[in-house]
């Protein structure tokens, strides 16, 4: 597995530890960086990890989304009884559903334009699913989430 961004490792903000913020970061198929869909491809070892043989690929390509849902989940400060809702039902939105229910949100809600996401959203345990498309404007998507559920007390967008 690998960290798909390449920091300076120079500036003040990586010399903290803090590389993630690096104002130089790099990134895999990130203009003006090429993709890394080859069959080599050459990255630097330290933002590598050996995947152990108990997890599988699929599992491991999930641990970046489930990373971001659970950052955003803490930062937001979820915990036991939020209400939360979560604006998009790709990868990540979905992962933070997971976490939102794992951290004790008492009733998860989420958005998309897609369907079948929000279908699956309701398989990850979503309490109210909503689709925006065809919204008129942003108050009509409010109106729709505060007529369907609790008024959230945490907004995630993961759109």
């Amino acid at each position: 597995a690998a960290e798909p961004g390449i920091p300076c490792r120079a500036c003040q903000i990586c010399k903290r530890g803090r590389y993630n913020l690096c104002p130089e970061m790099r990134f895999c198929a990130t203009p003006p960086v090429d993709g890394s869909l080859a069959n080599y491809y050459v990255h630097d070892a330290d933002f590598c990890y050996k995947i152990p043989d108990h997890v599988s690929f699929e599992e491991a390509a999930l641990l970046e989304p489930l990373s971001v849902g659970v950052h955003a989940c803490r930062r937001g400060g979820v915990e036991l009884g939020s209400c939360v809702f979560v604006f998009g039902a790709g990868p990540i939105g979905l992962v933070t559903v997971l976490v939102a229910k794992a951290a004790g949100a008492a009733v998860v809600g989420i958005a998309d334009i897609n369907d079948h996401r929000l279908e699956v959203a309701k398989e990850f345990g979503a309490d109210v699913t909503i689709n925006t498309r065809g919204a008129a404007s942003p108050v009509e998507v409010a109106k729709r989430i505060h007529q369907d559920m609790p008024v959230p007390d945490i907004a995630i967008e993961c759109t």
